[in-house]
C-alpha cells in the first residue's frame, strides 16, 4: 500500500511538472490571442486571455490538452469543466457552448489542440498487442478525462519537432500514433473507439453525422439519413441523441445558424444572403430562429461581435 502510495505521488508530481514545461513551451510558441497553427498541419496552440460570457461554438474530433486556465462546456444538460490537469477528447462534430472562466495577461490560457485521424485511429486498434482500456458508460461524443505524464511527455515531443522542421514529416505521424495509444488507454476514448469500429452503431452514427455536417443546406429526410446510416429511423434518433444530446433536425439547425453567422462576419454576407446560402427558404424564419439561438437579431449580434473583437464561432 505504502509503495503504491509512493508510486501515485511520484506520479503526480511528474504530471505537475511536465504540465509546467508544457505550459512555458506553448506560451513562448503563441505570439496572438486566439488561434496559433504550426508546421505540424493538424497542430494548433491556443492563448486566451481573457474570461468569455457563454458561446456557441463548434468543436471538431480532436484532443485538447489544457495546460493552464479553465474552461467550461455546456452540451444538452451535461457541463464539462477543463483545468491545467485536464485533456478532452472529442470523437464527433458536434456544436456545444463554452465558455472561459479562468484566464488573464499573467497567466493565459494555453491549450494544445490535434485534429485526430481516424484512419490512425483504426490503425491503432486493429493491433493485437494493444492493451485492453477501462471501460465507462459516458455516450456523449465529448469527454474530459485527467492527464498523465505519457500523454504529456507526448505531447511535449511533438512541440520539439517544431525545433527540427525536417523531421516532421518522419517522426511527427509517429508520435501522433502514440498520442492516440496513449488516449485509447483511457476510459474516456470508449465513444472513440466505437467511432472509429466499422460495423458499430457509434461508427454508423458518426457516419449520419459527417454527412449531415457536409450536406447541411439541404434539405433534411431522416429516412435518407437512416439509410446512409444503414439503421432504422428510431435507432439513429436514439443513437443520435445520445451522441450530439439533440435530434438529427436541431443538429441541422445549429449548424447552419452557425455556419450563417461565420459567413456575416467573416466574408461580410447581408442575413438574407446567408439565409439562402445556409438552406433557408425563408428568411424570415432565419431571423426568427437565430435571433432564438444567439439571443439577438442577425444585423445586431454581428455588429455587436465586430465591435467587441470577440468573434468565436469555432472553438477548440
Amino acid at each position: 500500500m505504502l509503495t503504491e502510495r509512493t508510486t501515485a505521488m511520484s506520479t503526480d508530481r511528474t504530471a505537475v511538472e511536465l504540465r509546467r514545461s508544457l505550459a512555458q513551451r506553448i506560451s513562448h510558441l503563441t505570439t496572438r490571442n486566439g488561434e496559433n497553427s504550426t508546421a505540424i498541419s493538424d497542430l494548433s496552440l491556443w492563448r486566451r486571455t481573457t474570461p468569455t460570457p457563454c458561446y456557441r461554438a463548434s468543436y471538431e474530433p480532436g484532443l485538447s490538452l489544457f495546460v493552464q486556465g479553465r474552461k467550461r462546456i455546456l452540451l444538452g444538460g451535461t457541463e464539462y469543466l477543463c483545468d491545467s490537469s485536464s485533456f478532452l477528447l472529442t470523437s464527433i462534430d458536434v456544436p456545444a457552448q463554452s465558455q472561459i472562466v479562468e484566464a488573464s495577461e499573467k497567466t493565459p490560457l494555453l491549450c494544445f489542440f490535434l485534429r485526430l485521424d481516424l484512419a490512425a485511429v483504426r490503425e491503432v486498434l486493429s493491433r493485437e498487442d494493444l492493451p485492453e482500456a477501462p471501460r465507462s458508460t459516458h455516450r456523449q461524443g465529448l469527454a474530459v478525462g485527467v492527464t498523465t505524464p505519457g500523454l504529456l511527455n507526448a505531447a511535449m515531443r511533438l512541440l520539439d519537432l517544431l525545433d527540427t522542421p525536417e523531421d516532421i514529416p518522419f517522426l511527427g505521424p509517429l508520435i501522433h500514433r502514440e498520442i492516440l495509444y496513449r488516449i485509447l488507454r483511457t476510459p474516456q476514448a470508449d465513444r472513440l473507439r466505437a467511432i472509429a469500429t466499422s460495423g458499430d452503431l457509434g461508427h454508423r452514427t458518426a457516419r449520419a453525422i459527417s454527412w449531415l455536417r457536409a450536406n447541411y443546406a439541404k434539405p433534411l429526410r431522416i429516412e435518407e439519413l437512416a439509410s446512409t446510416a444503414r439503421m432504422g429511423v428510431s435507432t439513429l434518433h436514439h443513437q443520435f441523441r445520445a451522441l450530439t444530446a439533440m435530434s438529427p433536425l436541431q443538429y441541422q439547425k445549429q449548424i447552419r445558424l452557425q455556419t450563417a453567422r461565420e459567413r456575416m462576419l467573416m466574408d461580410g454576407l447581408d442575413a438574407t444572403t446567408a439565409a439562402y446560402e445556409v438552406g433557408y427558404e425563408s428568411v424570415s424564419q432565419f431571423s426568427r430562429e437565430y435571433s432564438r439561438f444567439f439571443g439577438q437579431p442577425p444585423i445586431r449580434d454581428v455588429k455587436a461581435l465586430k465591435d467587441s473583437h470577440s468573434a468565436a464561432v469555432t472553438a477548440f
